[in-house]
This record gives structure tokens, C-alpha cells and sequence, in this order.
């Protein structure tokens, strides 16, 4: 598989004041195959740390974190030299031992020459943790999502029709009918597939999606058993809970959170952690509601209220039950279809970089996301079918007047009153 961020790790890699390189991400979105393919092309040799499953190594961190301790220990280790520039140091699962994060910053203020990278499944949820020591300015720091949809299509060996998407994106050109009605029907499988690299791969071997949808399971239960095991029994059952309850969250008509969905008389003092503690592991993302479409939006967001979208759209079809055959057969034929394509759009914004905002006007109008481009705040209407009259958008333009507004839609690429038309499987473009 070709991921983007491997071009970010060559760059990473060129620097010359580089520091250690911390690499965020739920688990199972393909960090350790990153990584290891990122040694293997880059570096004469690697040495991979696994501290999950090389667990006596984090004794000798314990110990003393001096780097030219640490590289003696690690040389015996693996009875391998390590070269600086040329050999690359693998930290995996690095939230299985704390102490070799805090030992980051200490490579990079006495042992710099050396190249560390490191990743963890469950990073932004060690981090909060009173005795983790976390290397402030003594890092750099990437994420990774599951594969969005071009990377999707490179997978599929789909990577001509890539281009022609993003080609005629830039141009607001249509794509020949053809080509548009083939880029749909890949969409449609990625709602179902999702980006989990082991999902896709399973079902590109023999194209049979009960494959994907068995690897998916996986997936999914081992997010529940991290649930159990890096969070107190309490919390557990909570944190289960709001995952449990996202499908229901997103099918009522209007999205926003609600805690009495999860339990009856639920409420930020009982569920607000858990959302968090979802939210740092990856399993989520928060979409805020701001009031005003004016800059900056993060001044005027509402931290109270906020909708919540799975991090991966397959593992969100799979959760919510949808039948395969609803989505393939008829993208209108069900409206939960019209929550899942908004999930949709929220992972690709969120990989392409952007926070998560969507706008409201005293519950009478709403545009699903609005995004900051430089100085310019965008609209952006979601419609999973090739229906797209909205009021919402209007009364948001006719308030605000931003340059130019988007609507993603099944519809082919176009412009229409200061409307861009952006077909759903072009997101990636935005």
C-alpha cells in the first residue's frame, strides 16, 4: 500500500535539526507496517522495540535514561550495531512504557545524531496519565488515519481514476459518466471497507467483503478489550457505553451528542471523560458547533455542544448493522445512509488536517462542516444522493456571504450560484 504520510516521514528524515519522531494513531491504522516499511527503503539497518512484547527491555529504562546507556543495552539486545544517520530505532507500542517516551527527550538534547521514531496505539490516552513525563519541545509529532479513499483507490490499483478526480476537481470539471458511476461504486465499497489496512487488504485479495467485514470484528473487539485494560473498571463500562451508543447518536435527526441517549439522565459530570478518553485514543472525533461563520472559528465554538463521528466509516457501517447490500444497491434507499456519508466526510477533513466545526442558527438552520482555509471560512453542505436542495446552506450564504460555498453529493463535479458541486468520493480532494 502507498501512504501519504510516508513522504512527511522522508522529509522528517532530511532535516537537519531533526528531533525523535512521535507518530500518533488509533490501532490497526497501519503504523508498525509504516514504519517498518519506512526502514527498510530508507535505512541500511533497523532496530524494532516492541514493548508490549519485549516488556524486559522497559526494565532497563527503568533503570537509567541516559542514551548512551540505553544504546549499549539495546546493541546486546539485538547483537546489532546501531549507526547514527544509518541505522533507524523503532519505539512500538511505546504507551507499554513510559519511560522509554520520557527517554525521547533525553535523545534529542544528548545523542541528536541517532534516529528515532516512535508510535503507540494508545498514546493520547497514556499521556494523560499523572506520572507520564511527556517530551514537551523535545519532539515531532504526526498522526495517522486509516486509508482515505484515494489511498483507497491506489490499493485497488484504481490510481489512473485518481487522477482524473483530482484533475477535475481543480478544474470543476465533470468526469465522463463512465469514470463518475465507477468512482461512486468504489465509494460504496469504502463505506463499507473503511480505511483499516487489514480490512482492505482482506477483501482485495479475493474481493469478497465477508473478509473485510470478519477483520473489522477484530478490530472492533479489540478496541473493547483496550477499553478494559487501560481504563479503570468504572470508566470502562462508560467508555463502552458512548461507543456503543454512536449509531444511535448519529441516526436521530439531529446529530448532536446527547447524553440521555447513552443512559437515562446522563450528563457531561458522568460521561464527559469517557467521550475524552475515546476521543484521545483515536476511536472518535469531536465535531464542535460555533454560532458565527466569521474568523476565527475556534474563538466562537461551543465546547458544550458537539457531535461524534467513529474514526473509521467500515467500522462504523459494521457497528451500526446497515446491510452491505442497502449501501451498494441504493445510496438513498436508507437514511442512516446519510449519516454514515457525513461520517464519511468528517475522517477525510480530519486526515486532510482540518478541526471539525459545523454551524447553527438558533435551531433553524444548520450546515453540516465548515472549514478554515487561510483567511477564508468555507461551507460545506454532505447529501448522499443526487438530491441536494438545502435551505440550510442558503440562509448560512445569505448571513455570512463566504466566498464560495461546497456541496458533496453523488452528483458530478460543476459550479452553480457560487456553489461548488464536489462528488462524495473527491472529498479527499478538499
Amino acid at each position: 500500500m502507498q501512504r501519504k504520510l510516508m513522504q512527511k516521514l522522508i522529509r522528517w528524515k532530511d532535516e537537519p535539526d531533526r528531533m525523535p519522531l512521535l507518530i500518533y494513531g488509533a490501532r490497526q491504522v497501519g503504523k508498525t507496517w509504516l514504519l517498518d516499511t519506512f526502514g527498510k527503503q530508507n535505512f541500511e539497518d533497523t532496530i524494532y522495540v516492541n514493548f508490549e512484547t519485549d516488556s524486559r527491555l522497559s526494565t532497563s529504562f527503568a533503570e537509567n535514561l541516559n542514551p548512551r546507556f540505553l544504546l549499549n543495552i539495546l546493541e546486546t539486545y539485538y547483537n546489532k550495531r546501531i549507526y547514527p544517520q544509518r541505522t533507524l530505532i523503532i519505539f512500538d507500542e511505546i504507551q507499554a512504557c513510559e519511560r522509554a517516551l520520557t527517554s525521547l527527550k533525553y535523545f534529542c538534547e544528548q545523542a541528536p545524531e541517532y534516529t528515532i521514531v516512535a508510535a503507540g496505539s494508545l498514546l493520547g490516552v497514556a499521556v494523560n496519565r499523572e506520572k507520564y513525563s511527556f517530551p514537551v519541545g523535545k519532539i515531532e509529532m504526526l498522526t495517522l488515519y486509516p486509508l482515505d479513499f484515494e489511498e483507497f483507490l491506489w490499493a485497488s490499483g484504481l490510481e489512473r481514476l485518481a487522477t482524473e478526480i483530482r484533475t477535475a476537481y481543480d478544474t470543476d470539471t465533470p468526469l465522463p459518466e463512465a469514470l463518475h458511476y465507477k468512482a461512486l461504486e468504489q465509494y460504496k465499497y469504502y463505506l463499507i471497507l473503511g480505511g483499516m489496512p487489514h480490512a482492505v487488504n482482506a477483501y482485495l485479495k479475493e474481493l469478497r467483503l465477508i473478509d473485510a467485514i470478519n477483520v473489522q470484528s477484530v478490530i472492533q473487539n479489540s478496541y473493547i478489550a483496550d477499553m478494559s485494560k487501560y481504563a479503570s473498571p468504572s470508566e470502562a463500562t462508560k467508555v463502552m457505553a458512548c461507543f456503543n451508543s454512536i449509531p444511535s447518536q448519529l441516526a436521530k435527526e439531529n446529530h448532536k451528542f446527547q447524553y440521555k441517549v447513552v443512559q437515562t439522565g446522563g450528563s457531561a459530570t458522568i460521561f464527559g471523560a469517557s467521550i475524552d478518553w475515546l476521543t484521545a485514543a483515536g476511536v472518535v472525533m469531536k465535531c464542535h458547533k460555533i454560532e458565527h461563520g466569521i474568523m476565527p472559528p475556534a474563538v466562537y465554538q461551543n465546547l458544550s455542544c458537539f457531535k461524534l463521528y467513529m474514526g473509521d466509516i467500515g467500522l462504523l457501517t459494521l457497528k451500526s448493522r446497515i446491510s452491505p447490500h442497502s449501501i451498494l444497491s441504493d445510496i438513498e434507499g436508507n437514511l442512516f445512509v446519510g449519516s454514515i456519508a457525513e461520517n464519511y466526510v468528517a475522517q477525510t477533513l480530519k486526515t486532510n488536517g482540518y478541526d471539525l466545526y459545523y454551524w447553527e442558527s438558533k435551531n433553524q438552520a444548520e450546515v453540516d462542516f465548515v472549514i478554515q482555509r487561510d483567511e477564508q471560512i468555507i461551507p460545506i453542505e454532505v447529501k448522499s444522493g443526487i438530491h441536494t436542495r438545502s435551505r440550510s446552506l442558503s440562509v448560512y450564504v445569505s448571513k455570512y456571504k463566504p466566498a464560495f460555498s461546497i456541496r458533496l453529493s453523488a452528483k458530478n463535479f460543476g459550479v452553480k450560484n457560487n456553489i461548488k458541486s464536489v462528488p462524495l468520493y473527491a472529498a479527499f480532494c478538499l
